[in-house]
């Protein structure tokens, strides 16, 4: 198993550039199954998550060609779902991945038939897919849960007026990738508004479908009969860019983030700025400067384009060398401060009460020997760790390799010393 061995103290300097979007990378994978022609993707990261899509779709019959190694060593894929052969997503690969339930839209939608399993719990807490079941059933499908999976059927599907109980990002891009081929106008209300979602929308639109409103919280959809294929290029990581300017931030510097774009940033550019740190557009994306300790700042986590939850760890990690006291909210997640413990073990000053916990900052963080819990309490461990003296071992980091990229070596490059080390079994 992998970890992270980490000598604090450094100020990070350079520049350091960012991976293709995690998160709108998976459903734009799954858009392939809307199409027997090929839909050729650029800007695909390399990551846990994304394997295990591709391992889905391949099961299910998609062949999928790396077409080339770009430069950054992302990939180029192209995707050719024209002859499936398993209309199913079994329990081994959804337990894996939550996102997986990304194919119960496009498959219904091309096939009439979808067989998924229910995805279960999550570490971060619970994340129903009730409103997927409910918006599908609204557009006329017969969905029944059996032995663990969700049975979908539908000769076409229908265009209806979905209002969902609450924002999900998942949800929205499910129900508009089924509302594609339905017959007649769809329209999504309280939709959710991220990066991601429009992203998706915009890969779709170039397949030929026909979209209004993405990015808003009323999508429209007007169904056409067939989608073909396209080129598309997976947008950058707005939380990768994120992590790097929460880690000069904490650790200190001056960095160019190359590709990151403001305007998909969300509040966190705000809250930085609020904590004292000077942040830039640039010709190459954001450049932020950190010559002092952040100043304190408080934050609820909201949908965009409020403070995202996956902002929220690497954000108290800043708090927790900062020069007062913090308050942070999560509002999203039940279960989403696991890092809290680890971050304790380095030396911050935390206390949770309820879904608020009051971080302390200004107390001397020291290396320790912690353990990541989830995909994002991993990136905030690392910036803890970037500012700790002595050396911080992080193990479990295979939470982070499910949605960051070679981090270390982006890390060293920017003059961190952060070095992966392989324990045998």
């Amino acid at each position: 198993m992998d970890r992270f061995q980490i000598l604090g103290g450094s100020p990070l300097q350079g520049e350091v550039s960012v991976s293709g979007a995690k998160n709108a990378a998976l459903p734009i994978l799954c858009a392939s199954l809307l199409t027997a022609e090929p839909l050729v993707l650029s800007n695909v990261p390399r990551l846990r998550d994304v394997s295990t899509m591709k391992k889905l779709l391949a099961q299910m019959g998609t062949r999928i060609e790396t077409v080339a190694q770009q430069p950054d060593g992302q990939e180029q894929l192209s995707l050719h779902s024209d002859a499936m052969t398993h209309l199913q997503a079994p329990y081994e690969l959804v337990k894996t991945m939550r996102a997986s339930v990304l194919v119960l839209g496009p498959m219904l939608a091309r096939f009439g038939e979808a067989l998924v399993s229910l995805p279960g719990g999550c570490a971060i807490g619970q994340r129903p897919v009730d409103q997927h079941i409910k918006g599908l059933a609204a557009m006329g499908a017969e969905i029944r849960i059996e032995h663990g999976y969700i049975k979908a059927q539908a000769r076409r599907l229908r265009g209806a007026r979905i209002v969902t109980d609450m924002v999900t990002v998942t949800g929205t891009e499910n129900l508009m990738m089924a509302a594609v081929l339905a017959e007649g106008t769809t329209v999504i209300d309280n939709a959710a508004r991220e990066p991601e979602v429009v992203d998706l929308a915009r890969c779709l639109v170039r397949m030929g479908a026909r979209i209004e409103g993405a990015g808003t919280d009323r999508i429209v959809i007007h169904g056409v009969d067939r989608l073909g294929g396209a080129q598309h290029a997976i947008m950058a990581d707005r939380i990768e860019a994120g992590t790097f300017l929460c880690a000069v931030a904490a650790a200190g510097g001056d960095v160019v983030v190359c590709q990151a774009q403001p305007d998909m940033m969300g509040a966190t550019i705000e809250k930085l700025r609020e904590a004292g740190v000077l942040i830039q557009e640039v010709a190459q994306g954001i450049r932020v400067v950190a010559s002092d300790r952040p100043k304190p700042m408080n934050f609820r986590t909201a949908p965009f384009p409020g403070l995202a939850t996956d902002m929220q760890a690497q954000l108290m990690a800043v708090a927790a060398v900062a020069t007062g006291t913090s308050i942070i909210t999560e509002t999203i997640f039940e279960n989403r401060f696991m890092h809290v413990q680890e971050l304790r073990r380095l030396g911050a000053d935390i206390e949770v009460d309820g879904h608020t916990a009051v971080v302390k900052g200004g107390a001397g963080l020291s290396g320790a020997r912690v353990m990541a819990t989830d995909l994002r309490a991993s990136a905030g461990l690392v910036i803890a760790a970037l500012v700790a003296s002595g050396e911080t071992e992080i193990d479990r980091i295979y939470h982070l390799d499910r949605g960051y990229d070679r981090m270390e070596q982006k890390l060293c490059a920017i003059g961190a010393r952060v070095s992966r080390t392989t324990e045998k079994a």
